[in-house]
């Protein structure tokens, strides 16, 4: 899994607009309980030099975000991104273009209000509850009006069109309230700089906000990382003169399940385990040492789980990799087909034939489902020589990734993560390519779609494969 969703947990939108009367302010009204949050800045509205502008609080709770590292479900500080995701609401009103929003920390706490009026701004802080222009917390004012917030970090997202949706990298923000350096009073949105004081208009930009009905359109803060795992176990080469060093590492990996469950081992625990490879596994003379770092240093992954990286030069078709603990305890002994880099043919014009071999056609909306491909060459067929009832091999790719999105519609949930950071990288074994998707982010009762996108070298881009796997979300049932 390497996208993890957290949605907001309270919002609110404060402004200093005028009413309908061009007089009286509605700095004492509350929109807590409104599904549309709202960013604006009018200039000259009411007379000459006057100005209006509608700010937006949003604030998620990073005790969820730390549990959740404590419990290894994400990754620790430097190995994950976190980004901040609202959606466009299109409304009748005119739309602002090529302006910039600002987002900052809020410095001081405060409350949501159940407030709804966002037009005529009569639902006021009632009973000291919800937050305003004014007031943070029912009586309980801000420092300055509209809010007050911290100048560093801060960040900021450009709108062209003004109908895009924000997406902002915030994760300096958000690791210094995991970090507790920083307390987390949530974000502070707004129309940035001279977008809020100059003499130009910005109005209206609408975000939907959490109490939103469209599941997909909710704020969100989404935790991104590469935890794709190659394991080179069935895509092994000997070193060759033909590639360069980094080419000729192989990875490989050990699982150590116990009763069904990864358990560490206990004299290794999370620390160093070695590696030999062997062209046999006779004794004495007949047991000849293959790897070039021998014995390999290995390392911990994750609970029960060890990896290595090894380079061998042999014209073995098969060795035999040995874990100890260096001290002359033997852990695992497996068993390593041998490729060689100078004997494989490759087109630039790759097509497979691909699907998803343990696809169910519904998935609980309580479990993470590992998906498994099956891959091999467009066009395969067995030789005179071969049994036509021979299973050709499961191709593995080494640069693979995943994209879900809704039938109904072909919204985009997951789109392709293929930027610097591949969050939607496939893994794979010696069974192939697999990746882990959490169900729990998706609607329940709707039907989701899986599309696939290869890395080809030869130009330099991800190739989308011409396939779709669909399958039906429903809630607690497998």
């Amino acid at each position: 899994m390497t996208i993890k969703r957290y949605s907001a947990n309270s919002d609110n939108t404060i402004t200093n607009a005028f009413k309908e009367d061009l007089n009286t302010r509605g700095t004492g009204s509350n929109m807590g309980a409104s599904d549309v949050l709202e960013v604006f800045s009018i200039s000259g509205q009411q007379q000459s030099g006057s100005s209006e502008a509608s700010r937006v609080l949003l604030r998620f709770d990073t005790d969820l975000i730390a549990a959740d590292r404590t419990a290894g479900s994400i990754p620790a500080s430097g190995s994950v991104t976190f980004h901040l995701k609202m959606f466009n609401v299109e409304h009748k009103d005119t739309t602002p273009q090529n302006y910039k929003l600002l987002i900052q920390a809020v410095s001081q706490s405060w409350e949501e209000g159940n407030g709804l009026d966002m037009s005529n701004y009569t639902d006021l802080t009632y009973n000291n509850i919800g937050s305003n222009w004014i007031r943070r917390a029912g009586s309980t004012s801000w420092g300055s009006e509209g809010g007050d917030y911290h100048h560093y970090p801060d960040f900021t997202a450009s709108f062209d069109t003004g109908v895009e949706n924000l997406e902002v990298d915030v994760t300096e923000l958000v690791e210094e309230w995991l970090g507790e350096t920083k307390d987390n009073y949530g974000f502070g949105i707004r129309m940035s700089g001279s977008y809020e004081s100059g003499s130009v208009s910005y109005y209206t930009k609408k975000f939907f906000g959490r109490s939103t009905e469209f599941f997909f359109k909710k704020p969100v803060l989404e935790a991104r990382w590469d935890t794709s795992r190659k394991d080179d176990r069935g895509y092994f080469y000997a070193s060759s003169s033909l590639a360069a060093g980094s080419d000729n590492i192989n990875t490989i990996y050990l699982y150590n399940y116990i009763r069904g469950r990864l358990r560490n081992i206990p004299v290794i625990g999370a620390g160093a385990i070695y590696v030999d490879l062997y062209d046999s596994l006779g004794a004495g003379s007949a047991k000849k040492t293959l790897s070039i770092n021998t014995p390999a240093t290995g390392g911990y992954v994750s609970t029960g789980v060890y990896s290595a990286s090894i380079c061998i030069d042999t014209t073995a078709s098969v060795v035999y990799d040995v874990w100890h603990n260096g001290s002359g305890t033997q852990y695992h002994t497996g068993t390593l087909s041998v490729l060689n880099l100078n004997s494989q043919e490759y087109s630039t014009d790759q097509r497979y034939v691909i699907t998803i071999n343990n696809m169910k056609k519904f998935y609980s909306n309580q479990e993470t489902a590992r998906f498994r491909l099956y891959t091999r060459p467009r066009g395969w067929s067995p030789t005179i020589y071969t049994k036509a009832s021979s299973t050709p091999e499961n191709v593995i790719v080494p640069s693979a990734s995943y994209e879900i999105f809704r039938i109904v519609d072909n919204y985009k949930i997951i789109p392709f993560g293929t930027g610097s950071t591949i969050h939607t990288g496939l893994s794979y074994d010696m069974s192939g390519n697999y990746f882990d998707l959490d169900i729990s982010m998706l609607e329940k009762d709707y039907s989701y779609g899986i599309r696939l996108a290869f890395y080809n070298d030869s130009f330099s881009n991800w190739q989308v494969q011409p396939y779709e796997f669909k399958f039906k979300v429903r809630k607690d049932e497998y």
